[in-house]
């Protein structure tokens, strides 16, 4: 059991609202990639990608799963939770390793910064 953050009353864990109140008790952003259209491999599936924003430790982490559609249901197949550093870590990497031929933001800003200077 725990405590909601609002009205304070005890809440089940499994419970995403208060049953009392109606907060939200899980607060998380949620966004689905689908797979790389020339992949013939990843036809039908995608990644679904859910940031946990609750107190520190184990309420706030990232989660990735992998959806695959067979016959007419989709269901996940995998996942994987990491805490804010690697998220961050794999952020960085994602950023960093870009191809020149699709720029990210980072090299926009550099450019959009060196013209400032002249």
């Amino acid at each position: 059991m725990r405590n909601c953050s609002r009205c304070g009353e005890e809440v089940e864990c499994f419970y995403r609202y208060c049953p009392w109140c109606a907060a939200p008790l899980r607060l998380k952003l949620v966004e689905f990639f689908r797979a790389h259209a020339g992949l013939q491999r990843d036809r039908g599936k995608s990644l679904r990608v859910s940031r946990y924003l609750g107190a520190e430790g184990a309420g706030r982490h990232v989660r990735f799963s992998v959806w695959n559609e067979i016959g007419e249901t989709v269901e996940a197949t995998a996942a994987v939770s990491l805490d804010d550093g690697e998220a961050n870590r794999l952020a960085r990497f994602l950023l960093e390793s870009q191809t020149p031929s699709s720029p990210g933001a980072r090299s926009v800003l550099r450019r959009l910064r060196e013209r400032s200077l002249r």
